[in-house]
């Protein structure tokens, strides 16, 4: 074990005590269920050494993705399936600046991943299981009357892109770099384009057509 793996281990395991809180609200919470398959995804996509199959796996897991800076966007999302009572911890581990996740009237499916996430805001009416975004990403309403989006199950959205208003994003689909998205977009597409985004990607093919 070299220096680096040392000194991981030691942040770790003091990080652990000021976690302990934070453990006890997990395992007490309604969410425990949604947060233990967050917690799996993470541990999946970012090939953690330690694979969550069970409970002390998983609590392992969870102190590397609250302590370790490459992980931290995941304390937004923690703090997201505990609500208002979260509020409480900020103290002991603050939540990630600049990435916003208000309030989802249909809730977060289980399995949402956020990439870096800096500069990002979800407020949806509903986010699917399994979804991903990057940094730089906005999902949001143009005015309340607008209404929000509706991502479904295994969405993309990568880095920058915007997806506004009162629209879907169907299952599977992904939403390029920079793209803006003001109408729906079908399942198991892929759309580009800064304004108007368009599909380019329909079920494995390659196309060019208008949303």
């Amino acid at each position: 074990m070299n220096a680096k793996s040392i000194a991981k281990k030691i942040v770790l395991s003091l990080s652990a005590l000021r976690l302990i809180p934070h453990i006890l609200f997990m395992k007490c919470h309604p969410s425990r269920e949604i947060i233990e398959m967050d917690i799996e995804r993470w541990s999946r996509e970012y090939n953690m050494s330690e694979a969550p199959s069970t409970a002390w796996s998983r609590i392992y897991v969870f102190l590397q993705l609250m302590t370790y800076h490459e992980y931290f966007s995941y304390r937004n999302l923690f703090y997201y399936r505990l609500g208002w009572t979260s509020r409480i911890l900020y103290p002991l581990c603050r939540p990630m600046p600049l990435l916003e996740i208000g309030w989802v009237n249909e809730g977060i499916g289980p399995g949402f991943l956020i990439n870096h996430g800096r500069a990002s805001g979800v407020a949806a009416k509903k986010v699917g299981r399994n979804c991903t975004i990057f940094q730089h990403v906005t999902i949001g309403y143009v005015n309340e009357e607008n209404g929000k989006p509706v991502l479904g199950d295994n969405v993309i959205l990568y880095a920058g892109a915007k997806v506004l208003g009162n629209v879907k994003i169907g299952d599977n689909s992904i939403v390029g770099a920079n793209a803006v998205v003001v109408k729906d977009v079908p399942a198991n597409c892929t759309v580009v384009g800064v304004y108007p985004a368009y599909i380019v990607r329909r079920n494995g093919v390659k196309v060019k057509e208008p949303l």
